[in-house]
């Protein structure tokens, strides 16, 4: 592949909790933001406690981030926000079973992942529910500009104004939210990446990463172009599976992020062809 200079930026310019904040604060917002995305809720005393700040200064931040629709705040602390894009899929069972499976490994998977992006980088997501992890665990202020062809993922970007987001055209796979066909391969020839966080139903040493959607699979080849470096963030289920659909060989790759529930045996043979693999 070419080497490519130039990339997207964002804008240099956020609001909100993207505002000018002190280094002290904005990891705090980072800390808190990162055991609500693990826990669910947290409470001031127990931030205070962790922070070694006081209840005033944990509620200001609290306070904070709930203007900026990153959280709801509650009395003595605050809770997650409910994506309302999901409420229709309540009592669908496949895709409730989907979200919950390995759902503590796509976690940790995501906040990996998120943790190897750099400010003012460009980064491209495809669809999945390991990649939402992903955007979950973005970092607070740091420039990020989002490219992604998931109208999940922008729904839940869309209460970041501090991150630049641009999503493909095309037409909807409504299965799982994400944009397909020629107007979104089209949409993606002038945009250069920093990194890429490759979602993939299989992984396979010899037979390489795959899509269970045909259609899927051509967009992320298309993105996979576009970016200087390409993660695949997959549970250990995917490891050794071929899905149907190839998105492309293991040559491609630059990196995979698992879990620790792959064992030596499943992850050798990536290393051996020269694939970092990170086990979280």
């Amino acid at each position: 592949m070419r080497e490519r200079t130039q990339f997207v930026s964002a804008p240099s310019d956020a609001n909100g909790a993207s505002g000018k904040l002190s280094n002290k604060q904005q990891s705090r917002l980072t800390t808190i933001l990162t055991t609500l995305q693990q826990c669910g809720s947290v409470t001031v005393d127990a931030l205070s406690e962790e922070l070694a700040v006081s209840p005033v200064t944990i509620r200001r931040d609290l306070d904070q981030l709930a203007a900026d629709g990153l959280l709801q705040r509650t009395h003595g602390g605050a809770v997650s926000i409910e994506p309302l894009f999901y409420e229709p899929f309540k009592n669908d069972r496949s895709f409730q079973a989907q979200l919950e499976r390995f759902a503590d490994e796509k976690r940790r998977i995501g906040r990996a992942a998120a943790g190897l992006i750099q400010p003012g980088e460009t980064i491209a997501l495809s669809p999945g529910t390991t990649t939402m992890e992903v955007i979950r665990g973005l970092p607070l202020n740091q420039n990020i500009t989002v490219i992604t062809n998931t109208v999940n993922i922008a729904m839940e970007l869309s209460k970041r104004r501090d991150v630049n987001v641009f999503v493909t055209g095309g037409h909807l796979h409504g299965d799982w939210f994400s944009l397909v066909g020629p107007t979104a391969t089209q949409s993606l020839e002038q945009i250069l990446v920093h990194t890429m966080f490759v979602g993939v139903d299989g992984i396979d040493m010899e037979m390489g990463m795959s899509s269970l959607s045909a259609e899927e699979a051509n967009v992320i080849a298309a993105m996979m172009k576009i970016a200087r470096r390409r993660i695949a963030v997959a549970d250990h289920s995917k490891i050794g599976v071929m899905a149907g659909w190839r998105i492309g060989p293991m040559k491609d790759l630059h990196m995979l992020i698992t879990d620790t529930g792959a064992t030596e045996e499943m992850v050798e043979p990536f290393r051996r062809v020269g694939v970092e693999v990170m086990q979280v």
